[in-house]
This record gives C-alpha cells, structure tokens and sequence, in this order.
C-alpha cells in the first residue's frame, strides 16, 4: 500500500530545494502543489513555522472571528432531558399541564388558555482530541495537514466557548499524549491553542496511536458534551471503537484533514515517496497513466471506509482540505447541521 507514503517530490530536471522537514512538502510553489510561487492561497490558516506562534495566533483568531461571528446565535441546549429557568415560546393549554406554568399575559390576549415553555441552558463540555502525529506534519497546498489541525480547533473553540461552556483537549503525537483540562472563557481557550501550537513535532518513524488517545476520554467517564476529533484518520482503523464507545455519552463531530495529493498524484515523472511514521521509501512512476489512475481509485476507497466507519460510529463528518478555503467549508457543514435540526457543534 502506497496510499499513506508522504514525499518530496522531484522533478529530474531541476529538483526543488531542500524543506526544512526531510521526506515532506511544505509550500505551495512546489512541483504538481497547483500553486504559484509566492502565492498564498486564499482561506489557509497561517502556517505556524513562519513565525512567532503568538502573532500567527492573534491573525487565526481574527480571521475566525471575522468570518464565523455571528454564524451560531443562541446558547447551546442541555444534553440532559429536563425543564429549565429560561422563559421559552408559548403553547395552547393541554388538560394535565402544570397550571403554575399559565402565560396569563398571552392567556388574556388570545382568550385561550396558554402555558409557557421553559429552555433548559445548560453549559456545555467541549473536548477536542488532536491528532498531530508525523503524518499531519505535511501539505503540498496552501498549509500542512497540522495547521489546519490547529485552524480546525481554534474554529471548534470559537463556536463552542460561551455563556460558561468549557473545551478542553487530549493531544497526541505517538511519541506522548498530552492532556488539557476542561477550562471555561475565551482565555482559557487561547491558553490552549498556544500550549497545542508548542507541541513538539513526533519524530520520524512513530506511528500515532489515535485510538488510545480517544480512551483517555471513556476511562473515567466525563460528564455528557461534545467530542471533536481532528485527525487525518490515516492507518489502522482501531479507533473506530473507542469512538463508537463514547457516542454512547456523546456527541460526536470528526474533522479530517486532507491533503489532495493523497488523494491523487500529478504527473511528476519519478517520485520519491517517504512514509513519515515509518521512514520506508519507495519510488513511484507518476508519469504512468494506469498508475495514476489505480493509485486514485485506491485512495477514493479508503476515503469511503474511513466515511463509512464514521457513519458506524454516529459522528458528523466534516472534511478539510489544506487547498480550499476552510473556514467556508465550517460554515457550509455548520449551516446544514442546523438546517437539518442534528445539532453538531451548534445544537
């Protein structure tokens, strides 16, 4: 299997310079990226190896505001069946309705007997388990799969912190699982995102272990909220269980980040193909048709399982791509989340 290989990829006649990160490609104007040089895409988070983290935040956290403010009005509803405070719409009076529940105002003027809803606002626990293992460190568009990692969190928590909410997060790497309580405030979540961006990058050859980050969530149990896993799902399909286990308490949103040359190759002529979480090398012919073809169809394929096995799971599924604009892509998934009465991040 070729299809989870990442690479450099050469032309014979003038190869590129050299990345910063052997085996990976890390800007646009490279060979087969789509891009122009200097150009830096439309709608891509910044990349976090430009500069100083703080500043690069501070431009992430403005463009999502700019962008999603306003998108989710209202607080989120309790998981947990039951009335609330909060004074909700009216209803016409049913015989074995609590009569301390009377609207009289609405009562008065429709001469109907009305009673009034109430909401029950609850806050709402946001986890978000971060998969940034050696696969994620690589992206041939507009960014790495890791920024748009990141981007995808700092979307998460701008649309789910408030009114009290809280988010926290499980990090992985392979090399080390990194855990953050659940803390309330936009502060709090600042305090995250900069703690995430400082995660050190795995080393070459470490598999990530995505499923037991995702048991640090079920074993002890937390209390019912949201789950968001972020990752690219590559690999072994073992967290599909763990994942199922907790939509059994929660709900669930799986964000997976994409790359489009995993899901088809340019015709480069002879390509160095370099598989970060193993160092196995191997040279593929991109200038052979049938092989591009086969190698597409393939990697169509697994895209479909790791869909399906979603879908097993109960999740929402919401696809990023580091050459489109992401943050168009949140809200279209969130708009339809809310048209279709789901809930997703906005319920």
């Amino acid at each position: 299997m070729i299809l989870r290989r990442r690479s450099r990829e050469e032309t014979p006649e003038e190869p590129p310079p050299a990345p910063a990160h052997p085996g990976l490609l890390l800007h646009p104007a490279t060979p087969g990226s789509g891009a122009q040089p200097g150009e830096d895409g439309d709608g891509a988070p910044p990349r976090f190896t430009d500069g100083p983290a703080d500043v690069l935040l501070r431009r992430l956290e403005l463009t999502v505001r700019r962008r999603l403010d306003g998108l989710l009005q209202g607080d989120h509803l309790g998981l947990v069946p039951g009335s609330g405070s909060e004074a909700g719409d009216s209803r016409t009076y049913h015989p074995g309705d609590d009569v301390r529940r009377m609207d009289w105002p609405v009562t008065a003027r429709t001469q109907v007997p009305h009673v009034r809803m109430t909401i029950a606002d609850r806050e709402l626990e946001t986890w978000a388990v971060v998969d940034l293992s050696a696969s994620l460190d690589f992206g041939t568009a507009n960014c790495q799969k890791r920024d748009l990692a990141i981007a995808g969190l700092a979307a998460v928590g701008h649309l789910t912190v408030h009114g009290g909410n809280r988010l926290g997060a499980v990090v992985t790497t392979g090399e080390r699982v990194d855990r953050y309580p659940a803390m309330p405030g936009r502060l709090a979540a600042e305090r995250l995102l900069r703690s995430v961006v400082a995660t050190p990058r795995a080393s070459s050859g470490r598999r990530g272990d995505l499923a037991a980050a995702l048991e640090t969530l079920r074993r002890p149990e937390r209390r019912r909220g949201l789950v968001v896993v972020i990752s690219d799902f590559l690999g072994d399909s073992d967290w599909e269980r763990p994942l199922r286990g907790l939509s059994a308490r929660h709900e669930l949103l799986a964000v997976e980040v994409v790359d489009p040359r995993e899901l088809e190759l340019p015709d480069v002529g002879l390509l160095t193909v370099v598989d970060p979480e193993t160092g196995q090398t191997l040279e593929v012919p991109t200038g052979d048709a049938e092989f591009r073809a086969r190698f597409a169809e393939g990697a169509a394929a697994q895209r479909e399982q790791v869909a399906q096995a979603l879908r097993r799971t109960g999740a929402g599924h919401l696809r990023l791509r580091t050459d489109r604009d992401w943050l168009m892509d949140v809200v279209r998934f969130v708009a339809e989340r809310r048209r279709a009465g789901s809930g997703g991040a906005s319920r």
